[in-house]
């Protein structure tokens, strides 16, 4: 049986692997020696190319003071496809390197990942890889993930998300894959790199990280390895983004919000996620939105409709984000975490619903230019019936789903895809 078949009927949970990790200001300064510890000598250098920073040239240029040799393969994509993990698994091969260095966001994290996959099995597919431990052969080129980003903690975790672009094109697909095989060997967190992010970027990879720690915390998994982390990770976005987000060159903030994404990361790793993800996923798959940014629209309809399954939780998610629930009703309280998870979304300047969303939203955003034909050129996210339709089968059909607290039907779950799409926030503000 799958792990997904496992969730439901049996209570062993499994507790999944984390890579050894170098965290705080100067650490990417050490990549090289570290590279050579681990025996590295030829390396593929995966990124995303990180337009208008140094931070790829100054890491190459510190490889090859070391004395290894760099291939650099820059063309990552947000929402990395299959082609990017194919094109760098080939690469790798043809110039008969030993070892992978990725450098980015989550993008070129997954990207790298799956090229690892990819190299461990002769070159195979890694469409064929989807789900969870799919791996034959477990043993892969080590990896070094270095972030540059406060967002998907994906340098830690044994995820790794795929855009399929071999499907019926009316038909995009985006998955998530879970497999031991994927974890780095080294993960690298230098929030002085992070000093680059856009204002929106910044804010959006924010939601990621309130995303990683609030799912696995309300999981039906209930893992109680997972519930401490995931719980401080909450409180360290309520203290730590706003001021990140505008301020971008506080290193205090910026430090929070590095050890927010790394340790919600390690509470999903084991605890979880839910269909904040898998509505995230959707959109992606279809309109090539930015994950951040969908996550932030999706998370407080989600929170809502998952309110009634774990008022506890939630009213401890409020406290967490800094609300005085003193003299509140437990209910009471699991609603002000919905009412402040709006208030966050708004005072960092985030779109409030998916259709706000246009090509020019975010830096990262590829609205219009695909991922498949069926909406190549569509400038803005569309909310018709035909679309909400669609997305809510792709998220019942999403790895992440069946983790979420509540019960997921078509009948329960396209109304809350619906109103991430059309909906007024203040609908959810009692």
């Amino acid at each position: 049986m799958q792990v997904d078949q496992l969730l439901k009927p049996f209570p062993i949970k499994e507790f999944h692997p984390f890579p050894r990790a170098l965290m705080g200001p100067g650490s990417v300064e050490i990549v090289g020696p570290e590279a050579l510890k681990l025996g590295f000598k030829k390396v593929l250098l995966m990124t995303s190319g990180l337009r208008g920073t140094e931070i790829v040239s100054n890491l190459k240029a510190s490889l090859e003071y070391h004395g290894l040799e760099v291939v650099l393969y820059d063309k990552v994509e947000s929402n990395p496809k299959d082609y990017n993990a194919m094109d760098g698994a080939k690469l790798f091969m043809e110039n008969d390197c030993d070892s992978f260095i990725s450098v980015g966001g989550g993008s070129s994290h997954d990207a790298c990942k799956g090229a690892r996959i990819a190299v461990a099995h002769d070159g195979r597919n890694i469409n064929e890889f989807e789900g969870f431990n799919k791996s034959e052969n477990q043993k892969n080129p080590p990896h070094i993930a270095i972030s540059t980003t406060a967002g998907t903690g994906s340098e830690t975790s044994w995820a790794y998300v795929i855009t399929d672009t071999t499907t019926d094109p009316s038909k995009p697909h985006k998955y998530v894959a879970f497999d031991d095989a994927a974890v780095a060997t080294l993960a690298i967190d230098d929030p002085t790199l992070y000093f680059d992010c856009p204002t929106r970027f910044t804010a959006q990879c924010g939601f990621d990280v309130l995303a990683h720690g609030s799912e696995p915390y309300v999981s039906r998994l209930n893992f109680e390895p997972s519930l401490g982390n995931a719980l401080r990770s909450i409180e360290l976005v309520g203290q730590n983004l706003r001021k990140a987000t505008w301020n971008g060159e506080d290193l205090a903030s910026r430090e929070g919000m590095m050890y927010a994404q790394y340790i919600a990361a390690q509470a999903f790793n084991s605890g979880g996620l839910g269909i904040i993800h898998s509505i995230s996923h959707a959109t992606s798959a279809f309109f090539d939105t930015h994950h951040g940014l969908n996550n932030a629209i999706a998370l407080p309809r989600v929170w809502a409709f998952n309110l009634s399954t774990e008022y506890e939780r939630f009213a401890k998610i409020a406290e967490a984000l800094g609300v005085d629930t003193s003299g509140m009703t437990t209910p009471r309280a699991a609603d002000a975490a919905v009412e402040a998870a709006i208030r966050l979304l708004r005072d960092c300047a985030i779109p409030e619903k998916m259709t706000d969303i246009t090509a020019d939203t975010h830096e990262k955003n590829r609205l219009g230019q695909g991922p498949t034909a069926f909406y190549e050129g569509q400038k803005k996210v569309l909310g018709d019936d035909q679309t909400i339709d669609d997305i809510t089968n792709h998220v019942l059909g999403d790895a992440c789903t069946d983790a979420n607290p509540r019960e997921c039907t078509f009948d329960s779950v396209r109304p809350v895809v619906d109103h991430c799409y059309n909906g007024d926030l203040d609908d959810l503000i009692s």
